[in-house]
């Protein structure tokens, strides 16, 4: 008589692919930007290749659990190169109702959907305008739902260290990013250490926010429900030194690489508004590279400032987002006719009028090549990535100075991390003896 053995299976898979999308959403208090920001170091100290899309909440909140108030953090990651943040997504962390009604839409079919199922009481859904409970009408059929009690877990974890239900709450976005550590194989050390010199002189919530993590992790790792994780390889990237860099921080070496070569300081005239003052926040950083920076009262003294500075006789540059190139127009028309070698900086963002100022848009070209009165014609460079920034920064720079112009970065702050880019890329560091030095031009046999 024959017998049979019963094997047991293994409890877990592990898959290798070669690129993923993930993004993370919730209320504008629920951690996102750190969640997304920390998943990202990671999978980039481990060797991928990344780009990233940050959808900023507003400074003035929008009420909790509204469509409003939604933000996110979008990572593409791959073995390979990569050139976008990604279109679909293969995985989906939201917080509440809002989030998951937000961007359940660009959810591949079969994507993995992890939800906080404590937040879809009633009044969550009312919140969100919604009418049923997704989770149970079947609605998301067509995804992996994941349906995770993160703030019950949460508490669970932490409850034995004596923290407010406040408190606890805030955790549960650390909870969230040690579920996706566990999904990719990722390792916690790197957001370990950065918890411990965010919260240093806490330690209670280094505790915390450590110990929510590892939970998240442990209950992946513990529960039937997840059955598999996936590997992404490390990038075949060209050896030597890299950093994690926006399109705005490109943007800004890119500038001092331009002063530096062509023997002219470099003088920053802005007037702060979101998402252009990471530039401004940046070259404040390279006083000992003999970079001047002005905060004006308003955009109109920015530019003119600007120019004061390039008819004294330095690089001079300005930056602004769509409200402020408005602003800046009359003076635009002035350094044209004076020929003063200027460079604006045009960050986007949504409009019209002020617009959506957290929110980034392709939306400025009719403005940047027509929005003045006439006669009044400039050049125009418009990057695809951050490394681009740097480039543009550099030849708008070359471009004013070589023929006594003034010219214009347009910027989508989605090309400035996370341009603000908003998004990030990983960039090789060069040394800056590979850059020729710049051509100064200040005479008119330099025009064109």
């Amino acid at each position: 008589m024959a017998t049979t053995t019963d094997i047991p299976l293994a409890k877990h898979k592990r898959e290798v692919i070669d690129r993923a999308v993930i993004r993370f959403a919730g209320d504008s208090g629920d951690g996102m930007q750190v969640t997304g920001s920390q998943f990202t170091n990671t999978v980039a100290l481990y060797g991928n290749d990344i780009a990233t899309f940050p959808d900023f909440p507003a400074e003035i909140r929008a009420p909790a659990g509204t469509l409003p108030g939604v933000s996110g953090y979008q990572l593409h990651f791959s073995s390979n190169e990569i050139y976008t943040p990604g279109d679909a997504v293969d995985v989906l962390i939201v917080m509440n109702p809002a989030a998951l009604k937000m961007n359940i839409a660009d959810l591949k079919a079969n994507g993995i959907l992890i939800v906080n199922s404590d937040a879809f009481a009633e009044t969550d859904l009312r919140k969100a305008q919604m009418t049923s409970n997704p989770l149970e009408d079947h609605s998301l059929d067509k995804f992996r739902l994941f349906s995770v009690e993160l703030e019950r877990l949460s508490k669970v974890a932490l409850e034995h260290l004596g923290l407010d239900a406040k408190s606890v709450s805030r955790c549960k976005n650390f909870f969230a990013l040690g579920m996706c550590y566990w999904l990719y194989n990722r390792s916690m050390e790197g957001t370990t250490r950065y918890i411990e010199e965010k919260f240093s002189k806490k330690p209670l919530l280094v505790e915390a926010n450590k110990l929510a993590m590892k939970a998240g992790y442990s209950y992946c790792e513990a529960t039937e429900a997840f059955q598999i994780s996936y590997e992404i390889p490390p990038a075949q990237l060209e050896p030597g030194l890299y950093r994690n860099m926006s399109g705005n921080q490109a943007l800004a070496l890119g500038f001092v690489t331009a002063s530096q070569k062509s023997g002219l300081k470099l003088f920053q005239g802005s007037y702060p508004i979101t998402p252009a003052s990471d530039i401004l926040h940046e070259l404040s950083q390279y006083k000992d590279f003999g970079v001047i920076t002005f905060q004006a009262e308003d955009e109109i003294a920015a530019i003119t400032s600007s120019i004061g500075a390039a008819y004294a006789g330095a690089l001079a540059i300005t930056t602004t987002s769509g409200p402020g190139m408005a602003l800046k127009t009359e003076a635009l028309g002035l350094a044209v006719a004076v020929e003063i070698p200027l460079v604006i900086c045009d960050i986007q963002r949504g409009g019209p009028s002020t617009g959506l100022p957290t929110k980034t848009e392709q939306a400025d070209l009719l403005q940047a090549l027509f929005g003045r009165n006439s006669e009044a014609p400039i050049p125009i460079i418009a990057p695809a990535t951050p490394s681009d920034c740097f480039w543009a920064a550099v030849e708008a720079s070359r471009i004013a100075v070589k023929y006594m112009v003034h010219s214009r970065s347009r910027l989508h702050p989605r090309f400035q991390s996370e341009v603000r880019d908003r998004s990030s890329r990983l960039q090789a560091l060069s040394s800056q003896s590979r850059y020729s030095r710049a051509p100064v031009g200040r005479s008119r046999n330099s025009r064109p």
